[in-house]
């Protein structure tokens, strides 16, 4: 396949080669009769041509923090509803959090749900492992291929809720990688723990100005943040672009806008778009955290759907003036492959996976409930009009989506540096 006349996120022209899955070649300029040559020499088959129009061409989307609900809680999302959302959205590879049922804190369901999304993603997919407050310990040591061990210090389900401390210096000893739930305080203790015992701490969801200084300080403090322990923060789309005036303001998103960590005021919101612009943000992960609308409105249920507006959300912000393309790039794509160490992955660059999404950033278009792919089927954003959509997702050299039509495809577990 030859991607022609795409532009890069800096601004340069590029053409990408793809041949058996992998970017084969980028250049400012292909030339055809020689790309089609080499393609039919190494694959026997006829050259298939795409005109990219000059549209913006970015690394696939990899979100580092999904809830898919698989297994257990299918009636809201499984992988085969949430991947095709994902393919839509642009998001390339998805992770996938462990507080499923039954939840993956042991190395059995870990494997069920291996198995499971093997059979069912459109896109490529991991997971994070769970610690559990029974001390899970010897089960972390055994689980490989995760991407981290997600430890929840404030609210969980079943047995993910770990208060204990000895069990948490357990857990984080046994970790190669810490991803936490950790709000106000807790982020101190998380930071202190991956002081003493960790090998780098994620801290997910950053909602709060207050939650964001201490981060900030702790990054500049090498006895924190160090090559031996790293620190990274997280922010998601919701937490830059809803507050809680909004929810505050209507009878239905009083119970549609829950989720843990809460909604902040409108001065955290811009706080965490200022920590953006100076670096302190590491990653925008989704916290995809689909529930039925009847549930949300039935009583308090927290969490929201996330993966289909994502990227739209951001580039929306981009055509706003608050962030650059590089940026979300940067934040989108390249951070989460680095930081968790996900192999081939997160950049354009020959000999890569070819994971590649075009972007049209002057397409307008509104979020309608109808035309979403989660099987929850609502969105917070509903009637939002939104500026850039992705137009195109090809997945390890196959077309996924385009021309707003999902195609099949069989996705696979990213493979990791361990």
């Amino acid at each position: 396949m030859l991607l022609r006349n795409g532009t890069l996120v800096n601004g340069e022209k590029a053409d990408i080669l793809i041949i058996n899955g992998k970017i084969h070649l980028i250049k400012k300029e292909i030339e055809i009769k020689e790309a089609g040559r080499i393609f039919t020499e190494i694959t026997g088959k006829k050259l298939e041509e795409i005109d990219l129009k000059y549209r913006y061409i970015m690394p696939g989307v990899i979100d580092v923090h999904t809830h898919m609900r698989d297994p257990g809680f299918t009636q809201k999302e499984d992988f085969i509803s949430g991947s095709k959302a994902c393919a839509k959205a642009g998001i390339t590879t998805f992770i996938d959090m462990p507080n499923t049922n039954p939840a993956t804190i042991t190395e059995e369901a870990l494997e069920m749900k291996r198995k499971s999304a093997g059979e069912k993603s459109a896109v490529n997919y991991g997971f994070h492992f769970g610690g559990s407050s029974d001390n899970n310990s010897q089960e972390i040591g055994k689980a490989k291929g995760v991407l981290s061990t997600k430890v929840f210090l404030n609210v969980s389900t079943g047995k993910m809720l770990v208060e204990d401390d000895k069990v948490l210096e357990s857990i984080v000893k046994a970790a190669n990688f810490l991803t936490v739930h950790a709000e106000g305080e807790m982020i101190n203790k998380a930071l202190e723990f991956n002081k003493k015992f960790g090998k780098g701490l994620y801290i997910c969801h950053v909602s709060s100005r207050e939650e964001m200084e201490i981060i900030e300080k702790a990054k500049a403090d090498n006895i924190f943040n160090n090559e031996n322990h790293p620190i990274f923060a997280e922010v998601t789309p919701h937490h830059l672009f809803l507050d809680e005036e909004m929810k505050d303001s209507d009878e239905e998103k009083k119970m549609l806008y829950r989720m843990k960590p809460e909604l902040k005021t409108k001065s955290d919101r811009e706080y965490l778009w200022q920590s953006i612009e100076n670096g302190t943000v590491d990653t925008i992960g989704t916290d995809h955290a689909p529930h039925l609308k009847s549930e949300k409105m039935e009583k308090i249920t927290f969490g929201m759907p996330g993966v289909e507006t994502s990227l739209a959300l951001m580039l929306t912000a981009y055509n706003r003036g608050k962030i650059s393309l590089v940026k979300i790039q940067e934040l989108m794509c390249e951070n989460p492959a680095r930081i968790f160490g996900i192999k081939n992955k997160g950049v354009l660059k020959e000999g890569y996976d070819a994971d590649i999404i075009a972007v049209d950033t002057e397409q307008e278009w509104l979020v309608k409930k109808e035309e979403l792919l989660s099987k929850c089927g609502w969105s917070p954003y509903e009637g939002w009009k939104l500026k850039g959509k992705n137009i195109l997702t090809i997945v390890n050299g196959n077309i996924v989506y385009k021309d707003g039509k999902i195609f099949e495809n069989k996705g696979k577990e990213v493979e990791i540096d361990e």
